[in-house]
């Protein structure tokens, strides 16, 4: 009987010590590959392929959360909430990458997930992504490669006038949320969805294209947007603009001391709230440990609610 003890002891140990392993490589930042998932419930839009695109769609895990590269059909799929929870809300849900790849664990499913169970009925978009290279140890590299960060912006003057960079054709990725959009409104009835309560949320490249959605789209008529940690320059506010939930870090990199598209929705005196949190840098999804920015995701259901956004007969 001890010397089985003593064992099983050494088994417990020895698991201890595999999964500290494991949870140290996958936190480490380094790119692994990934098995495609199977995503059953994930409806094909039917927008096209992606022109120059050699290399079919994989895979790949990076700080412990699956991401997807080399999209070229774009899917949507839905997470609803159980029954009888439904109020009627809906959003689209764009992940991040750059427009190379998506995050879409910790920017999309898992968004999704949370959503649901606020009674949300929520879409993570999987659109198209602009060509990588085939081998994931290229890519990899590509990823790693050293970076000049941007220099800081001190004149908040000049960060709320200063026009963006110009930004890539993004003529696919609009099209994806448009055909989204489209697809929820034909199976509104189905999915609860009330179609005047549907917003839209991104991440990073994500609230991107939530940003240039609203901005460009002739078929989109959200109700609300949420872009989270995207790029903050100032934008041409359209007359029919709905109201904005805004979040950033002031140590992500994409903040550089700039308020411009919050001024822009202001001084166009449509509403928005700003979050600007004291840590949390670029990717944080629902939250890291110990960052003030973990309670976004609390506020942002309670900036819902409090615009009556997930009361039923109260959309636009």
């Amino acid at each position: 009987m001890h010397c089985t003890l003593i064992n099983l002891d050494k088994l417990v140990i020895l698991i201890a010590v595999c999964c500290l392993a494991f949870t140290a490589t996958a936190q480490d930042g380094t790119i692994y590959p990934l098995e495609t998932p199977s995503e059953p419930n994930a409806i094909p839009l039917g927008t096209g392929g992606v022109d120059n695109q050699p290399a079919k769609e994989t895979w790949f895990r990076q700080w412990g959360d699956p991401m997807a590269r080399n999209i070229s059909t774009a899917t949507l799929t839905p997470f609803l909430p159980e029954p009888g929870k439904a109020n009627g809300a809906a959003v689209i849900v764009a992940p991040g990458g750059g427009f190379m790849w998506l995050s879409m664990g910790n920017e999309g499913w898992e968004v999704a997930e949370a959503l649901a169970r606020q009674g949300i009925a929520a879409f993570v978009l999987k659109y198209r992504l602009f060509p990588t290279t085939e081998s994931l140890e290229d890519f990899a590299a590509w990823m790693n490669r050293p970076r000049t960060p941007p220099p800081a912006t001190t004149d908040s003057t000049q960060s709320a006038t200063t026009p963006r960079p110009p930004q890539r054709d993004l003529s696919n990725q609009l099209k994806d949320a448009e055909a989204a959009y489209a697809l929820i409104l034909k199976r509104a009835k189905e999915w609860g969805v009330d179609t005047s309560r549907i917003g839209m949320i991104g991440f990073s490249a994500g609230a991107g294209l939530t940003m240039h959605s609203t901005l460009n789209s002739k078929t989109m008529k959200l109700a609300f947007i949420g872009p989270i940690y995207g790029g903050m320059g100032p934008v041409e506010v359209p007359k029919d603009a709905p109201p904005m939930f805004n979040v950033i870090a002031s140590d992500d990199f994409l903040f550089r001391g700039q308020f411009g598209v919050i001024d822009s929705w202001f001084k166009a005196g449509i509403p928005v709230e700003f979050h600007l949190y004291q840590n949390g840098g670029h990717g944080f999804g629902l939250g890291n440990p110990n960052r003030t920015s973990n309670r976004w995701f609390d506020a942002f259901i309670h900036w819902l609610d409090v615009n009556k956004f997930l009361t039923p007969g109260t959309g636009k």
